[in-house]
């Protein structure tokens, strides 16, 4: 996976692209970053990215041709186009099966907003628009994080056990729903116990147990994924 950030804060993501998962996945191959600092496409001596908005109000809006720019110099860093995502609250709520089909695309840039948002142009030079969810944060910087993370974890060869992604919430094999409870030992603390069906090793009874379990979580914290669910292998 070839990936493009676009974004006025580079320094923010030198940590994150050198720690756990996604500095294994650069060091093996299975990821490359381009940084694309957006400020180096700023006007004037300051360099402004962002100006008033037409018609007056609060705060201030981020330049089409600025980040216009920066985008084109990221995709010519990556070596072609790719698939841009503007990262907004306004976007598509970011999700399990989304995270799985940005990691299959070879080459997305991740655009990431400040101020007080974007220039409604922009959007006609992105293909995509992705939400972390109902609330606004400072800048794209921590949702372009969140979407690494959920989409690189999916690379093959990027988990040790590549069936840790298999049997997780919203996942095909839990037929979308919530994963189960997890237990290790000890097996009894403070008088919490571990369900005694975990330690019989019966595995019929175990999957059985993990499937009612899963469907009981779901309903209760999140029911609506129930709805559009499919049937897990398995399932009666």
């Amino acid at each position: 996976m070839r990936l493009g950030i676009v974004t006025l804060f580079p320094e923010l993501f030198d940590a994150f692209l050198t720690t756990s998962l996604v500095g294994k996945a650069i060091a093996g191959g299975q990821l490359s970053v381009h940084l694309e600092p957006l400020r180096e496409h700023g006007l004037g001596h300051h360099q402004s990215v962002d100006d008033t908005p037409y018609g007056g109000g609060s705060g201030m809006v981020m330049r089409v041709d600025c980040l216009v720019a920066a985008i084109e110099q990221a995709e010519a860093a990556l070596g072609g186009p790719s698939e841009r995502v503007l990262l907004t609250p306004q976007g598509v709520p970011l999700s399990h099966g989304l995270a799985h089909e940005l990691g299959e695309l070879g080459a997305v840039t991740l655009i990431c907003g400040r101020y007080e948002g974007f220039d409604e142009r922009v959007r006609a030079f992105v293909q995509r628009e992705i939400s972390l969810g109902d609330f606004v944060l400072i800048g794209g910087e921590v949702a372009a994080m969140a979407v690494i993370e959920a989409s690189v974890r999916l690379l093959p060869g990027v988990l040790g056990n590549a069936e840790s992604t298999l049997e997780e919430s919203f996942s095909a094999t839990c037929g979308g729903c919530l994963e189960y409870p997890q237990y290790t030992r000890p097996a009894d603390y403070r008088g919490l116990e571990v369900p005694e069906v975990l330690k019989s090793g019966d595995h019929a009874r175990i999957r059985a147990w993990r499937r009612a379990a899963a469907r009981a979580r779901t309903a209760a914290r999140r029911p609506g994924l129930l709805d559009a669910r499919p049937k897990p292998s398995g399932d009666p």
